[in-house]
């Protein structure tokens, strides 16, 4: 079997979720080799061994840290030229997206973004995508070069796999370009108890019928007893009702949860966008006629300061 890259997410050598699903799915291809960037490696290591990586590059270069996007998309295509591998798997996050790109322009290879899911087909890898707004599932495959694929979280469950890996430390040859957008600061994200929008396995979002910020209390307190993520619709972020950053949309971010709950959205196709490829998809809306009725696996026509009261009360009972 061929050697699959997998672009390690981390944040200070804590590994995040995305990659132990790439590193299920590239299991699935190949041999998964880890492609570690920054410091921290000593700590990732036996975590990426634990979920099946068989080698880990290691680039620990100053450019990575001080400088946006590019040294990253320098080192992934300095390793993909010399391993020649049968596939490279990118978590599908702002940066991930742009450096897949760039690292399938320098390898004059295929790319596909942004898949929920990956599977070895008789032309290489295959992937499901949804495209046109979330309006259609295609499956498509690359037909030029090293496939070049971002993987939207949630796409797998992470399945442990344990193995040793082999630490090859990598030495960069960076462009000029790699040093054109220096980070001159950074701030600590402010901390929360829940997790993140695009890695929680339940998001529960509130829109323009939660009518106010001050009720986006029922949408936490639901989100809470379930260990959900809170997201909410542009109607509702617009309004000032709740911070961008829990967007969720065309627009904002998109998230591929197991189970996905809209409280007060009516489902327009922007919103749709953003949400459409959860496992599970239940909605909360007083208005039977909602265009979020069409998709969902299951509907409840009520008011959600009644029902989600409710819900919450009857999820504390079954803890």
């Amino acid at each position: 079997m061929g050697e699959i890259l997998v672009l390690v997410d981390h944040v200070d050598g804590a590994v995040r979720k995305p990659t132990l699903e790439l590193l299920t799915l590239a299991r699935r291809l190949g041999e998964p080799s880890a492609v570690f960037l920054g410091k921290g490696a000593d700590a990732a290591t036996e975590t990426l061994g634990r979920y099946g990586a068989q080698k880990v590059y290691v680039v620990d270069a100053a450019e990575i840290d001080d400088y946006l996007v590019v040294p990253k998309a320098d080192a992934l295509a300095q390793i993909a030229q010399s391993a020649n591998p049968a596939a490279i798997l990118v978590p599908s996050s702002a940066d991930g997206r742009e450096i897949g790109a760039r690292v399938a322009v320098r390898l004059g290879s295929g790319l596909i973004t942004d898949a929920v899911d990956v599977v070895a087909g008789e032309n290489g890898p295959e992937t499901e995508q949804s495209v046109f707004a979330a309006t259609y599932q295609v499956r498509a495959h690359v037909t030029k070069g090293t496939p070049v694929i971002t993987v939207k979280p949630n796409a797998a469950t992470p399945e442990e796999a344990p193995a040793t890996p082999a630490v090859e430390s990598v030495s960069v040859e960076f462009s000029r370009a790699a040093t054109g957008t220096k980070i001159v600061s950074r701030a600590p994200r402010e901390k929360s108890d829940r997790p993140e929008l695009t890695e929680a396995d339940i998001v529960v979002s509130g829109g323009r019928g939660v009518n106010g910020a001050e009720n986006f209390v029922v949408i936490e307190r639901l989100a809470d007893s379930l260990g959900a993520a809170v997201g909410a619709s542009r109607a509702a972020v617009d309004a000032g009702w709740y911070p961008h950053s829990h967007q969720v949309g065309q627009t904002g971010t998109q998230v591929s949860p197991q189970l996905y709950i809209a409280a007060g959205i009516s489902g327009a196709i922007q919103h749709r966008a953003g949400m459409q490829t959860s496992k599970t998809i239940v909605a909360i809306n007083k208005d039977e006629d909602a265009p979020i009725f069409d998709l969902v696996d299951y509907g409840v026509v009520g008011d959600l300061f009644k029902v989600v009261p409710q819900l919450e009360e009857e999820i504390n009972k079954r803890k």
